[in-house]
């Protein structure tokens, strides 16, 4: 959520970087938010002024007492009974002007704040401008595409032929875009998770086994609702309804949330191993085969609260950056970092950078990791804040990226390990979890 505050002195940067988000409306809530604003600071402003003359005239009353008391003249006494009756009365009718008042204000403010919850975070300056996907900028590769020197396989066929993968038989059970992983092809997916949250730990992550059933404050928090909504799974059995996550990043952001941080203790660090949900909505018909696009997954997700300060951001958005470049160079996969551009931003986004893996099946580099800074667009819908060295309170800023997503991730190590032979090496960094050196039927 944007600060009232910014919104009122920049709205043309706020109304623009909504239009570059493709946001609907963009221009429109603005200007409406803007409009209910100054009505309301309209109102406030009558009830400052009702206030003070309340005060006024309770001030006024206790000397006008204090005289009647005192007067001897009878004439002159009616007299100040006169006027303390009316000093008497205005108090209650301001008090009923009041009490309207307020009420205009309890009107105006659940429109207000469901345009607030809808307003797009500008994209910052050196964010690439693109209307999607298709035009985010390329701004570093890692590592050689193999070239194979006989007919390969994809995944799917790898994982039927050495049964690691039963697509067939999770579609009966759950519907599409669902799997089973069977041996080895369950073992390789906790490896991959276990060797990116090892690296995690090393690197000084608290690691944390994290809710997935959440309820509406840390998804409408995290920026996933209202907007997103769709993409959500609901237990519809639940009162109040619960939500499960689509990814670690909404607990672990949320685990501070109404909290007031101490600002010796920050930078804070964490890391969540955790079964991720997403329904894929809008999505029919768009990569329905094999394991890319699927309704349940499992990922290592990193998060960092840190101060607000846009440069430390930007610090901790390289890092975890790294992190899980990291992870990909010692599985030995080549990838692509890009910078995404504003058509390809969410809601709360200031800046992201995905990370795509080459899949050969694909021949091309595809989606596996998503790096994101919100600067303090996350801590002000949950009310996360820290109160700086000189006392002054101030809201955190937050950022997240994955570390490793499985299965997706073993697309390009199943493809990119396959052997003559039918067999798949395992990545040296996994042996150590598996226990041996190559998968054969």
């Amino acid at each position: 959520m944007l600060d009232l505050k910014f919104i009122r002195e920049n709205p043309d940067l706020v109304k623009t970087g909504g239009l570059q988000k493709r946001m609907r409306n963009a221009a429109s809530d603005v200007d409406r938010l803007l409009q209910l604003d100054a009505q309301k600071r309209s109102v406030q402003q009558k009830l400052q002024e009702l206030q003070a003359e309340q005060n006024k005239a309770s001030k006024e009353l206790g000397p006008l007492m204090g005289q009647i008391k005192k007067e001897k003249d009878s004439a002159k006494k009616a007299e100040l009974e006169a006027k303390a009756e009316s000093a008497k009365a205005r108090p209650a009718a301001i008090k009923i002007e009041m009490a309207a008042l307020e009420d205009e204000i309890k009107k105006l403010d659940p429109e207000m704040q469901g345009l607030l919850l809808s307003i797009a975070a500008p994209p910052d300056a050196d964010v690439p401008i693109g209307k999607d996907d298709t035009e985010n900028v390329e701004i570093k590769k890692w590592g050689t595409v193999r070239q194979f020197d006989f007919p390969i396989k994809d995944h799917i066929t790898l994982g039927r032929e050495l049964n690691l993968i039963d697509i067939d038989r999770g579609v009966k059970l759950a519907g599409t875009r669902s799997y089973f992983l069977l041996g080895y092809g369950a073992l390789l997916h906790q490896a991959v998770l276990r060797l990116a949250q090892d690296m995690m730990i090393e690197r000084g992550f608290v690691p944390m086994s994290v809710p997935v059933l959440v309820r509406h404050e840390p998804m409408e928090g995290t920026g996933y609702f209202p907007l997103g909504r769709e993409q959500a799974y609901a237990m519809s059995n639940e009162d109040p309804a619960v939500y499960l996550v689509g990814t670690a990043e909404v607990s672990l952001t949320a685990y501070h949330m109404n909290e007031t941080l101490d600002v010796k203790n920050l930078p804070r660090k964490y890391v969540a191993m955790s079964p991720c949900f997403r329904r894929e909505a809008g999505t029919y018909g768009k990569d329905t085969a094999g394991l890319y696009r699927i309704h349940q997954f499992d990922k290592v997700e990193q998060v960092v609260i840190c101060r607000n300060d846009v440069e430390e951001s930007k610090k901790w958005h390289q890092a975890i950056l790294q992190n899980a470049e990291d992870v990909l160079q010692k599985l030995n996969l080549p990838y692509r970092v890009v910078a995404v551009c504003t058509g390809d931003l969410g809601q709360g986004q200031a800046a992201k950078f995905d990370i795509e893996t080459w899949m050969p099946s694909r021949n091309a580099y595809s989606e596996t990791h998503s790096a994101s800074r919100f600067y303090e667009f996350q801590a002000r819908r949950l009310n996360l804040r820290y109160r700086d060295e000189d006392g002054k309170m101030k809201f955190c800023h937050t950022l997240n990226n994955t570390v490793i997503a499985s299965p997706r991730i073993l697309i390009p190590i199943l493809e990119m390990y396959q052997n003559p032979d039918g067999s798949v090496t395992v990545p040296e960094a996994l042996r150590k979890y598996i226990g041996v050196e190559k998968i054969t039927t």
